[in-house]
Order: C-alpha cells, then sequence, then structure tokens
C-alpha cells in the first residue's frame, strides 16, 4: 500500500533572520569554491536581515547538535549526496524536516547526483549559493528503511555497491568515467539471488541471479550515471530498475549502455515504480546496499518505503 502520507512534523518556526550553513569538515572541499559559497552567503544573509553562522560538522551527533538551534533560519548546506544525507537524516531523525523549511543545497561534493537532477548549478558557488537562498521550493519524497536509515536520491544493491567502492578509487583519473568502468571492473564475485517485490508485485523472483537493483528519487547515481533516467524526485513514488545482465559480455554491454541511459531499453532490465519496496535474498546470504555512497549493514531483507512531499530544496 502507497505511504503517501507525510511524516508527523512539528509546525515550522517563525522564519528568523540569517542563515545557518553547514560544512562537513572531513570533506575536502576546494578552499576557492568554499570561500565564494560563503561569501555569496553572507552577503545574502545580510540582505535578508541577519547573519551567516557556519558550522563544520564532523559527525552525526555535531549535526544533531548544530540543527537544534536553526530556530528558524535558512539552512544551506555546503556539501555533495553524503552531506546532504547526513543533514536530512539527522532532522528527520528529530522530527523536524518539515520544520526546517526549504533547505538550500551548494553542490560541493564529488557526485553531486541530487543536485545533477534538481538542475542547481554545479562548478559555480556563487550562483548555487544564490539560489540555495533565493531559489523556488519544491517538495521532494524521501526513502525511509525500516528499522531506521534515509536516502534523499538512491539505494542500490549487487554489483553496484562493489562498483561505487571501486570508482572512489578511480575517480581521481577518470572523473565522469570512474563509475561504469567500476561497473566492470568490479565483476562479478557470486551471484546475487535477490527476491525484488514492488507495491506488493513481485518484480523478480530471486532464483536466476541479478546484477543490479537500484531504487531511485533522483537521475543518477555514481556523479552522473544515469541509472533512472526518467525518475521524478516529486511524484511520490521510486522508480525501481533490475538488471539480470550477469554474463561477461551483457555486462559490458550494461556498463556501456548506462552512461547513456539507454540500458533501460535492455531485454535484461526491468523498469518499475511503487512507493514500497522489498529485497530478499531468496538463498539466506546477507547483502549491503549503498544509500546515497554510504553502505548500510548486510541483511537478508531490506524494506524502504517512500514518504512524499517529506522535505523541500530550494532549486532555480
Amino acid at each position: 500500500m502507497h505511504d503517501r502520507d507525510r511524516d508527523p512534523q512539528r509546525s515550522p518556526a517563525p522564519p528568523r533572520p540569517g542563515v545557518l550553513a553547514l560544512v562537513n569538515a572531513r570533506a575536502g572541499s576546494a578552499g576557492r569554491e568554499l570561500d565564494a559559497a560563503l561569501a555569496a552567503l553572507g552577503a545574502g544573509a545580510s540582505e535578508l536581515g541577519g547573519v551567516l553562522e557556519v558550522a563544520r560538522t564532523a559527525s552525526l551527533d555535531d549535526l544533531r547538535a548544530v540543527l537544534g538551534r536553526l530556530a528558524g533560519r535558512r539552512l544551506v548546506v555546503l556539501g555533495g549526496d553524503g552531506s546532504l544525507h547526513a543533514a536530512v537524516l539527522a532532522l528527520h531523525e528529530a522530527g523536524a524536516l518539515r520544520a526546517a523549511g526549504p533547505v538550500g543545497l551548494v553542490p560541493m561534493g564529488t557526485g553531486n547526483d541530487l543536485a545533477r537532477t534538481l538542475g542547481l548549478p554545479i562548478g559555480d558557488p556563487s550562483a548555487a549559493a544564490r539560489t540555495a537562498l533565493t531559489g523556488t521550493p519544491v517538495d521532494l519524497e524521501l526513502l525511509v528503511a525500516d528499522g531506521g536509515g534515509i536516502a534523499v536520491n538512491a539505494v542500490h544493491a549487487g554489483i553496484g555497491v562493489a562498483a561505487t567502492q571501486r570508482a572512489e578509487r578511480l575517480k581521481p583519473a577518470l572523473r565522469r568515467a570512474a563509475y561504469p568502468v567500476g561497473v566492470l571492473a568490479a565483476g562479478v564475485a557470486r551471484p546475487w539471488h535477490v527476491r525484488v517485490v514492488v507495491d506488493g508485485r513481485e518484480v523478480h523472483d530471486g532464483r536466476s541471479p541479478l546484477l543490479m537493483v537500484a531504487l531511485s528519487i533522483g537521475t543518477t547515481i555514481g556523479g552522473g550515471a544515469p541509472v533512472s533516467p526518467t525518475s521524478v524526485p516529486h511524484d511520490g513514488v521510486v522508480d525501481v530498475m533490475v538488471s539480470t545482465a550477469t554474463g561477461p559480455l551483457a555486462r559490458a554491454g550494461y556498463a556501456r549502455t548506462l552512461w547513456r541511459g539507454e540500458h533501460v531499453e535492455r531485454a535484461d532490465v526491468a523498469v518499475t515504480r511503487g512507493a514500497d519496496v522489498q529485497l530478499e535474498a531468496v538463498d539466506g546470504r546477507p547483502f549491503a546496499l549503498n544509500a546515497d555512497g554510504e553502505t548500510t549493514p548486510a541483511q537478508v531483507r531490506h524494506r524502504w518505503r517512500t514518504v512524499a512531499d517529506a522535505w523541500s530544496v530550494r532549486v532555480p
């Protein structure tokens, strides 16, 4: 059954002048880009009649403490999908995601996948900062896991988990090609016999192995690979892509077409959408997922549900 109700949230705090900017203290943001973004945010905060507070956080506990004093100010995250994921998780756990108001995002990560989907300025920190303060709010869905955990962009299992780990090492040399090359380099160490059920409909029975399954709010993963090219992040459902291209030639073809978004036309790829997705290892072997670049603990069963209009982001 579709869960289209919003999470129970506190009423939004009255707007207060000022901007709270979150910077990941452990991220390697370029100094000049960060300086340009903060200068634009400072000027914008002044125009709003307030001041800019810059909070450098290194853990989820840091985020919880900082966000606890948001107090109606405009929130801006400077970073990539991982930084945004952490901020949204902290707000979600506190039951304050809607109350925080529209979130501003200045893309400064290596992937910036949700930012790509939303059309945010990438590579222009000043423009991105202005959008983060004055852009149009758009409501987005949120993926929520049974037992805790969220995703703002995508969750995927199978070769995608191994490929992302390989791609991290390849990024300095290959940049945008890192993810599809990572798919090829990762190989298939073991078959993933995973049953996929979407809104009660069995999409894959798990008896034959699959290469990858992706649950997508945004269109891309891995820094621009369009795994779900038609996904819409505010339609209340998640796009689900299942690939059974497990043979060497099929895997090479999948990787080659993935970057162009043409993999969805392959006979060994199934695409559907829904609000309740269950993944189960029919062979009883636990498997991990990748949620916004973070690897989850390995489990035999995973269940993710879509919460429509769970939060909002400012876009151009």
